[in-house]
């Protein structure tokens, strides 16, 4: 394959992927009356080398879960992933550790993603270690990852342990950890959630120019929109395990499609004191998602809900250059 077509090439294709949890115990699983929560329930998408993608949503959309299927950290209970044209259910033994490799997670909270009785050189040391890079040449490829990410003079902070750094710092280190390896795909669990708002635009702007230089594919998983514009080309949208839309992220900022959509798009923050903002044009919270609405999950909030929606699950149509999961935009509409 030419270099031109590699580059065009998904690297990740997921094709109807479904992750289900069955809750209420032991003794209601005897009975029969375990509910099961979907937390990704058949979803497709592609995504291409060097694509930087943002899974937005409310808390409990999907988007953490469907993050960790992509890194294999869960088994999918349905559909397929295939990364790099091989199948990660596939994937055991050397395989599995190579793809460990070449897929990075950088954590939501800096201080619970590392040990607080590790040093910064063992931290780093350690995928290292497990990737059998010899222990000469850890030391350099330690302060190549800092230095990568912007720790400035990175040396005096290699015997420190976790408590000592502030938390952009230690974030930092966390970013380096996922990036010592040299991966090709890295998923970013709303990584600055943790961090005051002052120290966000830094450790965002490193995560923009790493992936730019390294040529990465990326996942920002986040709730906000806002962070999402800044670090991702595209935006998929997603509530309660299914994806609503999928499109360039300016478009969806400018012109959002879906009524979830643009409901996510109002709760942007308006930067003036005296703007306030409408009414968001949903209804209720979110429902119980072991019981989740017939045909679409979001009808019982949507503003323009029409009784098709109780009916026929929206599947995902292209409108535009947008992909959108809405009976409005049915052809017979």
């Amino acid at each position: 394959m030419s270099t031109i077509s590699q580059a065009l090439a998904p690297l990740i294709r997921v094709e109807g992927a479904e992750l289900h949890y069955r809750v209420g115990g032991a003794l209601s699983a005897l009975r029969g009356h375990a509910p099961v929560v979907k937390a990704v329930d058949g979803i497709s998408f592609q995504i291409r080398r060097g694509e930087s993608v943002g899974l937005l949503g409310e808390s409990g959309c999907g988007k953490t879960s469907m993050g960790r299927l992509l890194l294999k950290l869960e088994e999918a209970t349905g559909g397929s992933i295939v990364f790099d044209d091989e199948a990660l259910s596939s994937l055991k033994g050397t395989a599995l550790k190579s793809y460990r490799k070449r897929a990075q997670l950088i954590f939501q909270n800096p201080f619970d993603a590392v040990n607080p009785r590790f040093t910064i050189r063992r931290t780093l040391s350690e995928p290292l270690e497990n990737a059998g890079v010899p222990a000469s040449e850890r030391e350099g490829r330690i302060i190549s990852a800092l230095e990568l990410v912007r720790l400035p003079d990175p040396r005096p902070y290699l015997d420190r342990y976790p408590h000592q750094l502030s938390g952009g710092q230690l974030q930092r280190v966390v970013m380096a950890r996922a990036l010592i390896l040299e991966p090709d795909f890295v998923v970013a669990d709303e990584p600055v959630s943790m961090l005051d708002v002052s120290v966000r635009a830094g450790v965002l702007n490193v995560f923009r120019d790493v992936r730019d230089r390294l040529g990465l594919t990326a996942i920002y998983i986040s709730h906000d929109l806002a962070l999402v514009r800044y670090v991702c080309e595209r935006t998929i949208v997603m509530y309660l395990g299914r994806i609503m839309e999928d499109g360039p992220t300016e478009d969806i900022v400018h012109e959002p499609l879906h009524p979830y959509t643009r409901a996510l798009v109002a709760a942007v923050p308006v930067p003036h004191p005296d703007q306030s903002h409408a009414p968001l044009p949903i209804g209720k919270g979110a429902p119980d998602p072991r019981n989740p609405p017939s045909g679409c999950v979001f009808r019982d909030r949507c503003p323009r809900a029409f009784d098709r929606c109780a009916r026929k699950v929206p599947r995902l149509r292209a409108v535009g250059t947008r992909k959108v999961a809405c009976h409005l935009f049915d052809e017979d509409n």
